[in-house]
């Protein structure tokens, strides 16, 4: 039995995954699905990216941190300043942030924009523009969890984006070298631009592993769980290996 830290999305809480957490209980698996600060009902005080990953590892402890998108760049922070709560690390459209200076100041522009909109306008007119992104077109209906994410209060959302989106992201990039946990880097096949990054957060991880997921956009675990979830039952028993004993395999689809 492994514990598994499940970590959501923007927007999103941790009733978000659909079918994916029953199926690794199902496993026999210690499964946690918190909801990150600034998300659910009645959420935490929303904090920057250091505090929001601090947060993380006071809920889930010692782990196997899987997360997805926003809660992907917290799982790596978390792997970063507490490698000892980090037993494993899982990223599923994720990134180490934006470089360029320029680049960083528009989406932080951009970001205030959209807390701004989330503010004045209220979390379901937001989630109806949020939900039609090109990004999430190939979720579901029935896994988009829209009465889920409406219990997330438009200020919480507001200040996660000012706090911990990506423009406030302090790049991770030259930090990726000291991650000691055994990496999976997940990326869907439709999602070009997370594919590319998959790529150069695999490269920088030692002992990394990539994956590819065809028939999937942004939200793998959403588009295609049962892949997903064969994929992570075979990568898991490589936790208890250290990265050294981890052979780098080549780039492989699923």
């Amino acid at each position: 039995m492994v514990r598994i830290v499940l970590a959501h999305g923007f927007a999103q809480t941790g009733s978000c995954w659909g079918p994916l957490a029953g199926w690794l209980r199902a496993e026999g698996h210690d499964v946690a699905t918190p909801n990150l600060a600034g998300h659910g009902a009645k959420p935490m005080p929303a904090a920057g990216l250091p505090g929001t990953a601090r947060a993380l590892g006071e809920q889930g402890g010692p782990a196997v941190y899987v997360g997805y998108s926003f809660g992907g760049r917290v799982a790596l922070r978390l792997a970063m300043d507490r490698p000892d709560l980090v037993a494993g690390l899982v990223l599923i459209g994720a990134t180490a942030g934006l470089e360029d200076p320029a680049e960083r100041a528009a989406r932080v522009a951009s970001d205030e924009l959209l807390a701004r909109s989330i503010e004045a306008t209220g979390v379901a007119e937001f989630l109806d523009r949020w939900l039609a992104l090109p990004l999430f077109a190939g979720v579901p209906t029935a896994y988009q969890f829209r009465e889920e994410r409406l219990a997330n209060p438009a200020a919480s959302l507001a200040a996660s984006l000012r706090l911990a989106g990506t423009g406030a992201l302090e790049p991770l990039w030259d930090r990726l070298g000291s991650i000691s946990a055994p990496t999976l880097v997940v990326a869907g096949a439709y999602d070009r631009k997370f594919c590319a990054i998959a790529d150069r957060l695999a490269a920088g991880i030692p002992g990394a592993t990539q994956v590819v997921v065809p028939g999937a956009g942004h939200s793998v675990q959403l588009e295609q769980p049962e892949r997903l979830f064969r994929i992570l039952s075979a990568w898991l028993p490589r936790v208890a290996c250290s990265v050294e004993a981890t052979p780098v395999p080549a780039r492989r689809r699923q």
